[in-house]
């Protein structure tokens, strides 16, 4: 059993610190039953997840099913300093306001994966509020401006003289003091935060707790394109709270080879129900978009229902399959005549105008099914079915 545990808790991981002692704490759970503490910080820096911030979350899920609890560290104090880690400038430190509301936003999406009676949610305000100068000026102690400054992100900022808070060299501190106080036998996070993870074990030892914690690094996903990691920004994301039939079209849209990556980080399928779909792929027993859809519909469940993903799959079929339209088409209206490419941004189905010239130059635009190659079409009175690529539709109502 052990043996299977340590598999599931491998799965996916870059980098493993002390394996050995995450080996004697699931012994000592299936010997004596002795519970752990797996520690996980989150900064509520934004209010949705996707599925990048997820893979985290499925990775303490599986140590809940091998004796751990889940220390769900909210950085409600840290957060108004603002993790540097990958960043090219000082963030903007968030207001209280916006940490609350962000707070529960986290929370909520996060227990759609998270057993809650094997979780605890700990603020580092609690604590790190009345550490009070002498414990800041302590715990600063134990780090000098070198040793900070090997720090990928804080020697590139250095060296192009690009301002770096004072502030920003106690995030590091802070979050390894968080393990300090919470006496936390295993951390779990990014391979881009392992400066901070491995300053959790160096601090547990400058305080003499005891014990060091084990550190796993998981790997960043990839988003849509396959190339990328999953962003907001880059736009190649998927969105927990993402519509029903939006995640269902996302996950489907990956690549063959991407499936089993984010089989590997998202799915709930154990390593030997992966390793057995795989070989229906590959013996030709199983068609890569059937396996396709089961993903898709196992990830829409979690963040939905089972109705409502096999919704989301009987519309995806209609619209794709069928090439018909869906049933629930967002409706809009202007006043006088408009641009095509106009009134594909103010539906909301094109970012720019620009990229709406150059949809309609490749032939993806088309009104009531047709083709569109006029990339300077006026829209005069009358009532028009947009579409974009197979997912992206709207109707217009010119006055």
């Amino acid at each position: 059993m052990i043996t299977k545990a340590i598999n599931e808790i491998k799965r996916g991981c870059a980098e493993i610190i002390d394996i050995e002692r995450i080996e004697k704490l699931l012994k000592a759970y299936y010997d004596e039953g002795k519970t752990y503490t797996v520690k996980a910080g989150f900064d509520p820096t934004a209010p949705d997840l996707h599925l990048g911030h997820t893979v985290l979350l499925q990775k303490l899920a599986a140590f809940q099913k091998y004796g751990g609890r889940i220390q769900f560290l909210i950085g409600s104090f840290t957060a108004m300093i603002g993790d540097p880690t990958g960043k090219s400038a000082t963030r903007k430190v968030l207001t209280q306001d916006d940490i609350v509301k962000n707070i529960s936003s986290y929370t909520s999406q996060a227990f759609k994966i998270l057993d809650e009676s094997k979780t605890d949610i700990v603020y580092n305000n609690e604590w790190l509020d009345s550490l009070g100068a002498a414990g800041m000026l302590q715990l600063a102690s134990n780090l000098t401006v070198a040793r900070m400054l090997e720090r990928d992100d804080f020697s590139k900022r250095y060296a192009t003289q690009t301002p770096i808070a004072v502030s920003e060299f106690m995030y590091p501190l802070l979050q390894g003091y968080d393990s300090v106080h919470l006496k936390s036998d295993i951390e779990i996070g990014g391979t881009d935060q392992k400066f901070n993870l491995l300053m959790g074990r160096q601090l547990q030892k400058s305080y003499d707790i005891k014990k060091q914690q084990a550190v796993l690094m998981m790997p960043i996903l990839e988003g849509l394109d396959g190339v990328q990691k999953m962003s907001k920004s880059l736009g190649n994301y998927i969105g927990v709270t993402d519509a029903a039939n939006d995640m269902f079209g996302k996950v489907l849209s990956i690549s063959d080879v991407l499936m089993w990556r984010y089989f590997e980080l998202l799915s709930s399928k154990t390593l030997e129900e992966i390793a057995k779909i795989k070989a229906g792929v590959e013996d030709g027993s199983l068609h890569p978009k059937k396996v396709k859809e089961e993903l898709a519909l196992e990830i829409t469940a979690r963040f939905h229902s089972q109705d409502e993903a096999n919704s989301a799959k009987e519309e995806f079929d209609k619209v794709h399959a069928k090439s018909q339209i869906p049933t629930d088409i967002a409706e809009f209206s202007c006043e006088g005549d408009i641009w095509i490419a106009k009134a594909l941004q103010d539906c909301n189905i094109e970012p720019s105008t620009s990229q709406a010239r150059r949809d309609i130059k490749q032939g993806g635009v088309k009104i009531n099914q047709e083709k569109v190659s006029d990339e300077k079409l006026q829209l005069t009175k009358g009532e028009y079915l947009l579409q974009v690529g197979k997912r992206k539709f709207a109707k217009l109502k010119v006055n």
